[in-house]
């Protein structure tokens, strides 16, 4: 049993050293120009002309990103730095989680434009336009947003450029 694992090991180790050998003599490529002109590529250099060795870079290999840069560019705002885009606040006065939105807009310093969706003819013709179903809908640039959530403004309202 021993003897057939030791034969079996040894065979194993043979056939990965004759395997790896070709990879070896692969890996040297050189240039060289004829007496004509024309450029050669090959696995070893000429006899009498002047060669140059290639250095070839390791195939299918890929550095991936470090976790920082990728944090820097996931936290980048994505609309045009220095320009914020326009807020649009859709909501009646009866509702209370527009008074929360409008509010929340206030104390934070983001400017909005509001609309009621039942007093002003735009609002109630960009509201059907949206298929609306419930207010408060916010509008940060074209990003919609139905209802009120403070998480969820502050990283649409973020990621449009705005300091919060």
């Amino acid at each position: 049993m021993i003897k057939t694992m030791y034969k079996s090991f040894i065979t194993y180790l043979l056939m990965l050293l004759v395997l790896s050998l070709p990879l070896q003599g692969a890996a040297e490529i050189y240039s060289w120009t004829d007496d004509t002109g024309r450029i050669h590529f090959t696995d070893s250099p000429p006899d009498k002309a002047q060669s140059t060795q290639i250095e070839i870079s390791p195939l299918n290999t890929y550095n991936s990103p470090s976790a920082d840069s990728i944090k820097n560019i996931l936290d980048r705002p994505t609309g045009v730095t220095g320009k914020k885009t326009k807020v649009i606040l859709y909501s009646t006065t009866w509702c209370g989680y527009c008074k929360k939105a409008k509010r929340w807009f206030r104390q934070n310093n983001i400017p909005f434009t509001e609309y009621d969706t039942e007093k002003s003819e735009r609002g109630r013709r960009d509201y059907k336009k949206m298929n609306g179903r419930g207010v408060p809908i916010i509008k940060i640039g074209k990003k919609r947003l139905n209802g009120f959530s403070p998480g969820s403004l502050t990283q649409a309202l973020r990621k449009s450029g705005y300091n919060i």
